[in-house]
Parts: structure tokens; sequence; C-alpha cells
């Protein structure tokens, strides 16, 4: 048997390996994990403004609350006051009437003086 001859090392199989290599690298360590970190740090800072935006949230439902009250209150108030001053004429008018009629008084005449 005669000995084949070994074929020669395919280089061009070898340089597209170590450039598969390489790009594989570059990818891993040069995009993506710098890119894994920013979105870890996007989402952080999404959460921070979640929890933002949830006390922001709750102060605007304590102020509509306060304005609710007050509301309320005003209310309340302009009611009460009505029905003083409703009183207030109702007693003026009682008043009125259990006042004797006067007549007017005749006005006093002053002789000149000279």
């Amino acid at each position: 048997m005669t000995d084949r001859a070994r074929p020669g090392v395919p280089w061009l199989l070898v340089a597209g390996s170590v450039l598969l290599v390489a790009l594989f690298l570059y990818i891993m360590f040069g995009a993506y994990l710098p890119a894994k970190r920013r979105v870890a740090g996007l989402e952080a800072e999404l959460k921070g403004l979640y929890a933002r935006e949830a006390a922001l949230q709750t102060r605007l439902a304590q102020q509509e609350h306060r304005d609710k009250l007050r509301d309320q209150q005003m209310a309340a108030l302009t009611a009460e006051r009505d029905a003083l001053a409703l009183r207030l004429q109702d007693v003026a008018r009682e008043l009125a009437a259990a006042r004797p009629a006067r007549k007017p008084a005749a006005p006093a005449t002053r002789s000149p003086a000279r």
C-alpha cells in the first residue's frame, strides 16, 4: 500500500476560525457586557422613577382628599351663613313688628333771632 500524501493544513479554515473566535469575543466583551450593564442601570433608574411616581400619586390623592374635605366644609359653612342670615331677617321683622308705630315728630320751628 502506498502512503497517501497528507493534505496540508487548510489555512483558510484556520483563519476563518480565528476570525470567528475574535468576533465572538468582541461581541461578548466589547458590546454585550457593557450593554447588559447599561440595561441593568436603566432598570434601576426605572424602579426609582416608579417609586417616585408612586409617592407623587400618594401625595396627589392626599391633596385631592383635603380639597374635597375643604369643599365640604365650605358648603357647610355657606349653608350655615345663609341660615343665620335668614334668621337675622326674621328677627329683624319680628322686632319691627313688636315696636309700636310712632308718629313722625313735627320739626321744631325756631324763631329767627335778630
